[in-house]
């Protein structure tokens, strides 16, 4: 009783620092991060502002006032987002969105779909954070615009490119704790026909001694009773391309590629010849072209291919290998009816290729996916409409529809009400098909209701927002005792609510994320038991602020108690973090960054059996050339 005491004085605080500045404000316009263009919510260029979902976007002054070295260490504590990290840098990492599995939230990479169709996970430790511009994260269904995945949300990153004439060419090295090193540089040219870049990154860490043994019982968490009581290390380099030509003034042509190899060492069981390092390629290549016709109508085309693969080893010897392949192509064409009136007409394929080799387990399958989608976006005064309608034919699945609709409403003050409905679908993985003594070819979709109200007010000086939802998930695949493989037996029901809140007060740059979280299962014998592996309470606070050439920064980071299996008997207890961080300009184009992660040393988990990095340093140097 007291820690849950406790858990929720911290949210309390954490919401209470999040709004103090409502006694400093008054009306006025939105302030100016707030009219950042978004796309990923509706598929259209709408601002912050206008989106009746839940949106943030995370843009590349964030990343670098940040100090992150990876995509993970950027997510934690945001609203709605449960990261489980097995042991720190470049090791695995899931996310789970609005309490949803962490294979039902969908990424893209610009506009490409990415994630493994073996084990439907998305390597999001391999991203580098170098080539990434900004991040659109879109809380809540969108299976009626994208299909499969995307009950939880859509996270999508978009890498970068320069829209302004010119030449910005930057470079940084950086050295940290645990053998940290890490390197990078890169280049944007534009003109007023076309643009091209290019970054290049390199990170190494030694790591820690992740696992700390299991005792009993024997095979859970690490997979190990006795693991080796060495470092288990990580190392990446990566390379992005980009460019594009303004062919006329309505047609634009675009590329981008993106390539990550990487190195895990991590410990397993030689017993039973389980590997105990990966090598790994994650790729994403997108082509686009837009055709804007005279302002009342606009075409656009898009192709993409994802790969994702690994090599796994013990010691030296090759012990089995995970391929992915993911082609996708969209056409999509956006009618104006009226100044404030958009219809969105859609057709999209993919073809998803799994192959696994092991001891254990060789198989090599496809499938293809085609869809039409269509949505209607209409202002009428104060109220705002979105509705949309999608159908799926899958050539494992079939035929599968699914819908949405929004509605918003502005009132006095800068204060906006809205309420969202939405259904959305996962498609069974290769893994839960077809692998031995597991898959079920038999399998149906994974299906989810929705529904979420919101209220919001953004004025000059601030601004706060506070979403409440439901979803209610159908047919969750999970292994069956009496069939000895994978089956459609599982549901669940989640609620929650969260609160996301920004202030500028005397120079200073507060922020702050509160999410509370109820995600029970209801299946036969688990009924009531939360959802393992998701904190019911976390909140995050941002504080920034510039004294001349100086930075400073702190981020404060909290997570209540979950529990690691369904049965609820394995315990992984709360934690709060605390990261300081300083830049001073040192000339013109040079700035020093230097940070300080897990400040008091706090000892914690994520996933249980798995530790975390304790008190962390690292030095960054950073060179940009000034327009």
């Amino acid at each position: 009783m007291q820690l849950h005491q406790t858990r929720l004085r911290l949210l309390a605080a954490a919401i209470a620092l999040s709004l103090p500045a409502c006694a400093f404000a008054d009306d006025g316009a939105a302030a100016t991060d707030l009219d950042q263009i978004t796309v990923t919510a509706t598929r259209t260029a709408l601002t912050v502002d206008q989106s009746l979902a839940a949106v943030d976007v995370i843009d590349r002054d964030d990343i670098d006032r940040s100090q992150a070295h990876s995509l993970p260490q950027l997510l934690r504590g945001r609203a709605g987002i449960n990261l489980v990290n097995q042991g720190g840098l470049g090791k695995l990492t899931t996310l789970f969105l609005r309490g949803t599995e962490s294979d039902q939230t969908l990424f893209l990479v610009d506009g490409v779909r990415v994630g493994s169709s073996t084990s439907g996970l998305t390597a999001l430790q391999d991203i580098p954070l170098d080539s990434i511009d900004r991040i659109e994260i879109v809380r809540g269904p969108r299976s009626s615009l994208y299909g499969s995945e995307a009950i939880g949300g859509v996270i999508q990153i978009f890498t970068r490119r320069r829209t302004t004439a010119g030449v910005d060419p930057r470079l940084h090295v950086g050295v940290g704790s645990h053998g940290l090193r890490e390197a990078g540089a890169g280049l944007d040219a534009a003109s007023a026909r076309g643009w091209f870049g290019a970054d290049a990154g390199w990170q190494r860490s030694d790591g820690i001694n992740v696992c700390r043994g299991i005792g009993a019982p024997t095979y859970a968490g690490c997979g190990d009773d006795t693991p080796d009581p060495d470092r288990d290390g990580y190392r990446r380099a990566s390379l992005a391309l980009r460019g594009g030509v303004h062919a006329s003034d309505a047609l634009t042509l675009e590329a981008n590629a993106l390539r990550n190899e990487g190195h895990n060492d991590y410990d397993a069981n030689p017993d039973f010849g389980l590997p105990d390092a990966s090598d790994t390629v994650q790729q994403v290549l997108q082509g686009k072209l837009r055709y804007a016709a005279g302002g009342r109508a606009s075409l656009q085309f898009v192709v993409g291919r994802n790969v994702d693969a690994s090599r796994d080893f013990l010691g030296d010897a090759y012990v089995d290998r995970f391929d992915s392949t993911r082609d996708t192509a969209s056409l999509q064409g956006d009618i104006t009816l009226a100044a404030t009136q958009l219809l969105t007409l859609g057709y999209d394929w993919s073809r998803d290729r799994g192959a696994t080799a092991s001891l254990f387990t060789n198989f090599d399958r496809s499938r293809g996916n085609r869809a039409g989608f269509v949505q209607y976006q209409g202002r009428f005064g104060r109220n705002d409409l979105q509705a949309s309608l999608r159908h799926d034919d899958n050539d494992q699945f079939g035929g599968h529809g699914t819908g949405s609709l929004a509605w918003g409403l502005d009132m006095a003050h800068g204060l906006r009400v809205t309420a969202n409905a939405g259904t959305a679908f996962k498609a069974p993985t290769f893994n839960e098909l077809y692998y031995p003594y597991y898959g079920n070819t038999a399998l149906r979709p994974e299906t989810s209701r929705s529904v979420e109200l919101g209220l919001a007010q953004r004025l000059s000086a601030w601004h706060w927002q506070l979403n409440g939802y439901q979803t209610t998930i159908d047919d969750l695949i999970t292994y069956d005792p009496m069939l000895f493989v994978a089956n459609n037996l599982d549901s669940a029901r989640i609620r929650g609510a969260e609160l996301t809140a920004g202030a500028t007060i005397a120079g200073w740059e507060l922020s702050g994320q509160a999410s509370a979280l109820d995600p029970r299962n209801r299946s036969a014998g688990n009924d009531g038991r939360l959802l393992p592996r998701r904190a019911r309470r976390s909140a995050r606070v941002d504080l920034d602020r510039a004294f001349g050439a100086w930075r400073l920064g702190a981020s404060w980071i909290a997570e209540g108690a979950r529990y690691d299996d369904v049965a609820n008997t394995l315990r992984v207890g709360g934690y709060a973090t605390l990261d300081l961080r300083a830049e001073r300009a040192l000339a013109t184009h040079w700035v020093l960054q230097s940070e300080l992660r897990n400040a008091f040393d706090r000892n914690y988990e994520t996933a249980a059996y798995y530790t975390q990095p304790g008190r962390e340093f690292a030095l960054t140097l950073r060179w940009r050339a000034a327009d």
